[in-house]
């Protein structure tokens, strides 16, 4: 079942520049797909108009058969619930534990205590850090900082995970322990979409890799590579 579709999409910025140029995608619900290519080749243009910080020129964006770019600004928000983002800095409140940054994400949602206790323990445990609910930031190792950003990020169930560059900052063993969690994610259902320039991490996970270059897909493969030659 096709999860994310776009159609024909550009995206010019008032610069003039054109970041997205006639782009075709369409992404099958569960899936877990990178985004690789060179620095301007408009990934990070791709993922904003999929969480709606950028609208496209043109074209069409649908994420659940919701159309995207047609959203009024003051139902983004909906959309937003159905998604999680993870970024590069792990954007972590330093004088919160793992556990109340997790559960900070679900205090807006009016939900009980004992509600929200359940869902932050079982995104800890998700991504194999339960044991360390009680941690400071500052008491943790940077793969241990990321994976509760994206218990964070995955605490409300959502449909899609979008993750840019989340191995950015980390070592190849740390940038592992990431991965892994998200594995754990995708096979419980949930679609995921990785930006990112490590070759290492894409190489050794073997998953759908989609290359962008001139804002446009030029390689769509299952199981795909990061080959040697490939442009940073």
């Amino acid at each position: 079942m096709d999860f994310i579709i776009l159609k024909d999409v550009t995206k010019t910025y008032p610069t003039g520049v054109t970041a997205v140029s006639g782009l075709d995608l369409t992404i099958k619900k569960g899936d877990f797909a990178f985004i690789i290519g060179a620095s301007g080749s408009g990934k990070s243009t791709l993922i904003k108009m999929l969480y709606r910080e950028e609208k496209p020129t043109s074209g069409e964006i649908l994420i659940g058969g919701v159309r995207v770019e047609k959203l009024k600004n003051r139902k983004v928000y909906k959309l937003r619930r159905k998604l999680g983002i993870v970024f590069q800095d792990f954007k972590l409140l330093p004088k919160l534990t793992a556990y109340e940054n997790v559960a900070f994400a679900l205090e807006m949602y009016g939900l009980t205590k004992d509600e929200i206790r359940d869902k932050t323990l079982k995104a800890l445990d998700l991504v194999g850090l339960k044991d360390k609910a009680k941690s400071f930031p500052d008491e943790l190792s940077g793969g241990e900082q990321q994976r509760v950003s994206i218990a964070r990020a995955i605490v409300n169930s959502p449909k899609l995970l979008i993750c840019d560059e989340p191995t950015g900052n980390l070592d190849p063993e740390m940038s592992m322990e990431v991965m892994k969690a998200l594995e754990v994610i995708n096979e419980l259902g949930t679609t995921i979409l990785v930006v990112t320039h490590d070759r290492d991490i894409v190489n050794k996970m073997k998953k759908r890799v989609i290359k962008l270059d001139q804002g446009r897909v030029v390689t769509d493969s299952e199981k795909g590579t990061y080959t040697v030659n490939e442009k940073r």
